[in-house]
């Protein structure tokens, strides 16, 4: 677990990174949209190697976004109520609602890393 919220502090830096230099030439839902993808891609090689500590496969990669599929819904939904709904600002909607959802991705990422049952 505590590797996993390393790569999880990481990945989530590289996707405000991402996220802060995408403003500049997109709306924020698709800086949003665009960080998210990068960043979760990075996130999977990451804790395939060092969380689970296994072979990044195909079959994983195509799944792997399934276990952030509660993530993503709830950080897109969170960062839309922040600033459309409760009208603060775009820049710290992210982190604001981005620990919402680690616990639950972390089950579900390890349910679909895990070698499973041999």
């Amino acid at each position: 677990m505590l590797t996993f919220a390393v790569i999880g502090v990481l990945n989530t830096a590289t996707y405000y990174g991402l996220y802060l230099l995408l403003l500049a030439v997109v709306p924020y839902l698709a800086a949003h949209l665009v960080a998210f993808a990068l960043s979760m891609t990075g996130s999977f090689f990451l804790n395939a190697r060092f969380t689970y500590r296994t072979r990044p496969t195909l079959r994983k990669f195509l799944l792997f976004p399934l276990g952030n599929a509660t993530n993503f819904l709830i950080t897109t939904a969170g960062v839309y109520v922040v600033v459309d709904v409760l009208h603060q600002g775009h820049r710290l909607a992210p982190l604001l609602v981005s620990g919402v959802a680690v616990p639950v991705t972390f089950l579900v990422s390890r349910t679909i890393m895990s070698p499973g049952p041999r």
